[in-house]
């Protein structure tokens, strides 16, 4: 794994706000939070901490309520039909968004990436596909690309923690060195781990569809990470990944505090862990 960047360790806690206008002060960034389904069902508390945080940078933050599944399940299941129906509610439900934020990799993903693939034959569609494509982000990504945020605080120091890269986050959104970056300036130790980069197996529908195969390639990670020397927590920005390896490694009897990145970069910036 690469070494997380060097960057300098100046204080930016506030968000960048847009110019001021002739009738008043300069309005701060707004955005708002899909939190996709594995989030709500199973890391609502990495959701409440992603906004939490948002809020201590002076990110005005939404939860349009209307928000649903973004289709990726349907879509993996070759049910375009299906997808695009979910994909155009999505595209009217943010419509308004100054930005979407999201702590998910793969459902960025779906949205930055795959929703061009399922209108790419209607044109009525294609602008709208390409601006939500343009105001969506995964949260780290956001954090440092948007708001040019890398200094969070000093809560996560001496900790030693191992970083799981989701693939849709790494390999299609291009997300390596910001959480890494983060979590490193936060005074963390990021471990170097031989498999960080390395699927999980989990897949959505592969883990379903082949699930002894999604099993040995989690329990791959698993030894390498046994390798790895004392490791405090497991992260992620992908709560399916998060799921799949929690879940082998209960199956293996193994004791390791698993944690969504959300939750550790709320940590890192002085919050309740």
């Amino acid at each position: 794994m690469s070494e997380p960047p060097k960057t300098a360790r100046e204080p930016m806690m506030s968000a960048p706000a847009r110019p001021a206008s002739a009738s008043g002060p300069a309005a701060p960034v707004r955005a708002s939070l899909f939190v996709t389904c594995l989030g709500d069902h199973f890391y609502a508390d990495a959701a409440a901490s992603a906004v939490r945080l948002l809020r201590k940078l002076g990110v005005e933050v939404d939860f349009p309520e209307a928000q649903t599944c973004c289709g990726q399940p349907a879509f993996n299941a070759g049910r375009d039909a299906e997808a695009r129906r979910m994909a155009r509610h999505t595209l009217e439900v943010f419509r308004e968004s100054e930005y979407v934020v999201l702590p998910s990799g793969s459902c960025a993903s779906m949205l930055r990436r795959f929703y061009a693939h399922l209108f790419d034959e209607d044109a009525g569609l294609s602008g709208q596909v390409a601006d939500l494509a343009g105001r969506t982000f995964e949260l780290a990504e956001f954090l440092v690309r948007v708001l040019e945020v890398t200094e969070l605080g000093q809560g996560l120091e001496g900790r030693r923690i191992a970083y799981h890269h989701g693939c849709h986050a790494l390999r299609e959104l291009g997300i390596r060195e910001e959480p890494l970056a983060l979590m490193a300036n936060a005074g963390a130790e990021v471990v170097p781990w031989e498999a960080a980069e390395e699927c999980c197996g989990f897949g959505g529908l592969f883990s379903v569809s082949f699930p002894q195969v999604s099993a040995g390639m989690a329990d791959r990670k698993l030894d390498t990470l046994a390798e790895a020397g004392r490791v405090d927590l497991l992260t992620s920005a992908d709560c399916g990944c998060l799921l799949q390896l929690s879940g082998r490694m209960r199956r293996r009897g193994q004791n390791l505090a698993v944690r969504h990145l959300a939750d550790v970069l709320w940590e890192a910036a002085g919050g309740d862990s």
